[in-house]
């Protein structure tokens, strides 16, 4: 249905008067009358009693203006919410995020970003690399942050940072002194991990596959706190991005030998509707690392 024809149905049984209603609406009068006739036409009924001096609605006209009001106060609404997610003052984002990147980068960014966009609403699920992969290909999330690699086909990714996986350990540790370690060596000691799916298991998974040692896994979880609470209270040690320990004076964090750099981008899905919402948060989020 033509939502002009609905209007200029509503002004004339607001004013009871075709010139009057053409007047209000700045329309000629026989524009007015060609677009109810035409309304009528539509809906196969008579709208109003043209005997009368009057435009006097008729039964029909009564059950429609009824139903118009609803109408067109809905259109109003859909107008005024898509006005206001085009200038940002609503919608979402929803995003994945590793526990070592939420915790080290990610505060300071949403600050920043929920200052200029106070009304978007952000919802983050934290999850391994690879589970936020598997979230951003099964539309569970808008973008996620993922390990990068230049020659991905699946995903559009781009590069955010570079950061080195650093072994972590209390201050008493024996290997604290050392100006680096091999993963051979991390191997060999009691371990507190993040659960499978998070790119600090899957390294120690593979080299243990390479060098025959097992893992010796303490503890299990993917709350980055309370790895950080079992460190220090040395129940193992574990591997952290460099970020992650760097205002903790209650832990000693030692590079491996060779050193291991972790490449993060921020990933969604390829050619796919982004909102307004998460494409203003994506820029946001490479113009702050970049």
């Amino acid at each position: 249905m033509d939502f002009r024809k609905l209007q200029h149905f509503m002004e004339v049984a607001a004013t009871g008067s075709f010139t009057k209603a053409s007047e209000r609406l700045r329309l000629a009068q026989p524009a007015i009358s060609k677009s109810i006739q035409k309304l009528e036409e539509d809906l196969g009924v008579t709208l109003f009693d043209r005997s009368e001096k009057a435009a006097a609605l008729t039964t029909e006209g009564r059950v429609l203006l009824k139903h118009a009001q609803t109408i067109l106060g809905k259109v109003e609404e859909a107008r005024h919410e898509l006005r206001e997610m085009r200038d940002l003052q609503t919608g979402e984002v929803q995003i994945g995020l590793p526990s070592m990147f939420s915790s080290a980068y990610f505060p300071p960014i949403i600050k920043a970003f929920k200052k200029r966009y106070p009304s978007v609403h952000i919802t983050v699920e934290e999850e391994g690399t690879v589970e936020i992969r598997s979230l951003i290909e099964h539309k569970k999330v808008d973008l996620g942050i993922i390990g990068y690699d230049p020659n991905e086909q699946e995903l559009e990714v781009d590069l955010l940072l570079t950061d080195e996986l650093m072994l972590c350990l209390p201050m008493e540790h024996p290997l604290a002194a050392r100006q680096s370690v091999t993963l051979q060596e991390v191997l060999r000691e009691p371990l507190v991990l993040f659960k499978e799916g998070y790119f600090q298991r899957k390294l120690l998974e593979e080299a243990s596959a390479v060098s025959g040692i097992p893992l010796n896994v303490t503890f299990t979880t993917n709350q980055l706190s309370l790895i950080r609470s079992l460190v220090v209270e040395g129940l193992g040690v574990t591997l952290f991005l460099s970020m992650v320990p760097a205002s903790d004076d209650r832990l000693c964090t030692v590079p491996l030998d060779p050193p291991v750099f972790i490449h993060l981008g921020v990933g969604r899905r390829r050619n796919t509707y982004l909102s307004i919402a998460s494409r203003a948060f994506l820029d946001f989020l490479k113009m702050s690392f970049h």
